[in-house]
């Protein structure tokens, strides 16, 4: 694996950044995001999105549109509600967690998240695990580096090569504690899993939690492999094209099922009509919940 950034992280990373300084009323205010990215990497993500505008939207006339407004229209419908829908339902979770006694959070798959620099006041007193493979934690590193930014002390990088390494043993040796109520997130990761994938990280993730312990995770729901809208098939098609393919989805039952197997219980599940109402709504934002698209808050059970 190369010392670089996915596609698909740049492209989150893009959407969170542009949306923060080009709406009056961002879902979420990722105000960092753009500082982890070069100059360069902004603007060929810039070049990428606009000449996708015609084959993604081939209703719109580009000649009677400045290229900021064909980039404010293509991010806010294809790559700004996922990622900043997700965040901004995560961290309010978060918030409402450590009322109850959570004391740590663990990112899983962080990429660019931005979270632990962005919430200063929370890292003083709790601590934070970033983890993910070796290379693109390095990769992130050198990122933070270079953009002069100072490290918390209660944020942990754990790396872990999902492929050979114990996660548990990873989070030990990064001082996490297993006796401790704490806060997992998952985002933006399902979707490229196997059901294989999935099964086995929900066993590793049970074996970590603390009772009373929080995962939340986005997922797609069973029909988002053959959904009619073309914003979906555009997404699979172009995870597919990056080299990062999708691969899982779940009905409520099979996610019922399978979460109960692994000890967690579903407290709250959002469908994207209820995204829209209590996220982005009630934010007064100019997006559309993306179709066929779920978030689940779980709980491990006592």
């Amino acid at each position: 694996m190369e010392n670089k950034s996915s596609i698909t992280a740049l492209m989150s990373s893009f959407g969170r950044a542009f949306h923060a300084e080009n709406e009056k009323a961002p879902v979420f205010g990722d105000t960092l995001a753009k500082e982890l990215m070069t100059e360069e990497e902004y603007e060929a993500v810039q070049g990428y999105v606009l000449g996708g505008v015609k084959f993604f939207e081939p209703e719109i006339d580009a000649s009677k549109q400045t290229p900021k407004d064909l980039l404010r229209k293509f991010v806010n419908v294809h790559i700004a509600p996922s990622p900043l829908c997700r965040a901004a339902y995560t961290e309010q979770a978060l918030k409402t967690a450590v009322l109850t006694g959570t004391t740590q959070y663990v990112i899983l798959g962080a990429g660019l998240d931005t979270f632990a620099f962005r919430e200063k006041a929370f890292l003083k007193k709790y601590k934070v695990f970033e983890v993910d493979h070796p290379a693109t934690q390095a990769d992130k590193k050198h990122r933070i580096a270079r953009a002069e930014w100072e490290v918390p002390e209660n944020l942990s990088f754990v790396p872990v090569d999902f492929a050979q390494d114990d996660l548990a043993e990873c989070l030990r040796a990064g001082g996490f504690d297993t006796s401790a109520k704490s806060f997992y997130s998952w985002l933006g990761v399902t979707y490229y899993l196997t059901a294989e994938a999935i099964d086995k990280m929900l066993s590793e993730l049970a074996g970590l939690c603390a009772e009373g312990s929080t995962l939340v995770f986005d997922y797609p729901d069973e029909t988002f492999f053959t959904a009619a809208e073309r914003r979906v098939q555009n997404t699979i098609m172009m995870a597919k094209a990056g080299g990062e393919p999708m691969q899982s989805s779940f009905s409520y039952a099979e996610l019922e099922k399978l979460l109960e197997k692994h000890g967690f219980l579903i407290y709250e599940l959002l469908t994207p009509e209820e995204i829209q109402k209590q996220i982005i709504d009630k934010a007064g934002a100019e997006l559309k919940a993306f179709e066929h698209v779920n978030y689940c808050l779980a709980v491990k059970k006592f």
